[in-house]
């Protein structure tokens, strides 16, 4: 059964991912166990985007339908205790106002396993700083499409460095205008311009 939820994921067929969720609800089955096989279906298509096979139309379909099918899940998750490999903060700074990238990378990383505390857009310098205080978590990733956003970044990462919290997260910065220069620009530890490639990095940095 979760392996034809994963590939009705991977086909894109609403329908049948949403009916077989609604389905295996009612019948009394686990949503932990729901979403475990949905995040075999994301990492298929990931697997597939990847290869070159699919392409960011198919990404960003399947983030959709993901967030849809976790629409009707997250309601029957209250008082379960989730499983997560590492809890993210992340969002867009002060002076960008862009989130399809964000977005698209908080569902593949919800569907691997991440905690993600999205902050949204345009989040001042201070939030960025504060959510790291609140949250403790392992990573702190920006997305940016605008170079404006690009001091903001600096700020956030001095802030961070000021209040002795650098040492204990892992910073990563994404989207279309970031460069290895940029990385180095705000002293993050690593960056990149796709959402599966950021997802893959993540891992990486809790392997460390």
């Amino acid at each position: 059964m979760g392996k034809s939820l994963a590939e009705a994921l991977v086909k894109f067929d609403e329908d049948a991912v949403l009916g077989e969720v609604t389905k295996r609800l009612d019948d009394g089955e686990s949503p932990m166990q729901i979403i475990r096989d949905l995040q075999n279906g994301m990492g298929l298509i990931g697997e597939h985007f990847n290869t070159g096979e699919f392409f960011l139309s198919e990404l960003l379909m399947s983030a959709d339908l993901f967030a849809r099918a976790m629409e009707i899940l997250e309601p029957r998750l209250e008082g379960t205790a989730m499983d997560t490999i590492g809890r993210i903060v992340i969002g867009t700074p002060k002076g960008d106002l862009h989130d399809i990238g964000k977005n698209i990378f908080c569902t593949v990383a919800k569907a691997a396993g991440f905690e993600v505390h999205d902050l949204g857009v345009d989040v001042p310098v201070k939030r960025f700083v504060e959510a790291v205080e609140e949250v403790k978590p392992q990573i702190l990733a920006f997305s940016a499409l605008l170079t404006t956003a690009f001091n903001s970044m600096k700020g956030a990462m001095d802030l961070v460095t000021e209040k002795g919290l650098r040492d204990s997260v892992k910073v990563i910065v994404g989207g279309g205008v970031v460069t290895e220069t940029v990385m180095n620009f705000i002293g993050a530890d690593g960056y990149t311009t796709d959402a599966m490639d950021g997802l893959r990095q993540c891992q990486e940095f809790l392997k460390l």
